[in-house]
């Protein structure tokens, strides 16, 4: 039997209509050569007997304690036989029942990960969220791509690490920024919007966000040590000249002044006309 190009792991915990949106979008996808992983963290509300229910759906599943979303994510790793892998949490779907099939056509091996657009759904609205072609450590230290709309090559868990079960929040963004900023691995955006997003997880959560700051600065001076103080220092920098800018531009008269002395500026530039 030829191995999945594609295994969508699925952690949760009593979150059993989340679950059920989760597991429903998968199996209504056009495509279905593809494996389906769902670890559920011993839930109490019904999530069991949803998973039995769908059982000859589903590749595995289980329901047992666990230590952690990180650790439910390493035990979906640990059995997942796919190329690549795809964490859709329970509340995620994907975006149309085509995802998989267009997706697929897409992925051709060359790249360790690729990695598509979301609709990130709150309580009161909804809106697309894209992600640049290009990814940069500037990039990560601000943001992350979406874990639910990103495949990953199996075997990169292998290669680099496991998710850091210690952290509550970051470590799919701590494996992205190591693995694309000090491994070098390769990437590519999907142009196309992957996984309607459920906003309300822990890391979405602004109560949430001092801890999600302190494991990644934790994170950062771990495995980036030479470039965070200069990051912090420059990012400063950056923002006092912002700031100086509106202060100046908000008062007439600097604002004037230092209009003056940029026209005078310009009188002694070169025009750019070759020199004899």
């Amino acid at each position: 039997m030829n191995a999945k190009k594609i295994s969508i792991i699925t952690v949760s915990y009593n979150n059993f209509a989340g679950l059920q949106k989760t597991i429903k979008s998968v199996i209504n996808q056009e495509f279905s050569d593809y494996e389906f992983i769902i670890i559920d963290g011993n839930s109490t509300d019904g999530s069991k007997e949803l998973l039995e229910e769908y059982e000859d759906k589903l590749t595995y599943w289980v329901s047992e304690p666990d230590n952690g979303i990180y650790h439910a994510m390493n035990k979906g790793i640990s059995m997942a036989r796919g190329q690549y892998v795809l964490f859709l949490n329970s509340g995620d779907s994907l975006h149309d029942n085509q995802v998989l099939s267009t997706v697929t056509d897409k992925i051709n091996g060359s790249y360790g990960i690729y990695y598509g657009d979301i609709i990130y759904e709150e309580t009161d609205k909804s809106s697309k969220r894209s992600f640049p072609e290009q990814l940069t450590f500037q990039f990560f230290v601000e943001h992350n791509i979406s874990h639910q709309a990103s495949f990953i090559k199996r075997s990169l868990f292998d290669e680099i690490f496991l998710y850091n079960e210690e952290f509550k929040i970051v470590s799919d963004w701590e494996f992205f920024t190591y693995a694309i900023c000090k491994e070098n691995v390769s990437y590519k955006h999907l142009d196309l919007i992957i996984t309607d997003y459920d906003a309300t997880g822990i890391s979405s959560d602004v109560k949430n966000h001092a801890e999600m700051h302190r494991e990644r600065n934790f994170s950062l001076r771990k495995y980036f040590p030479a470039f965070v103080d200069d990051y912090q220092q420059i990012s400063q920098i950056k923002e006092k000249r912002v700031q100086q800018f509106f202060i100046i531009k908000e008062n007439p008269v600097l604002w004037k002044i230092q209009k003056l002395f940029m026209d005078i500026l310009v009188l002694f530039l070169p025009n750019g006309r070759k020199r004899s």
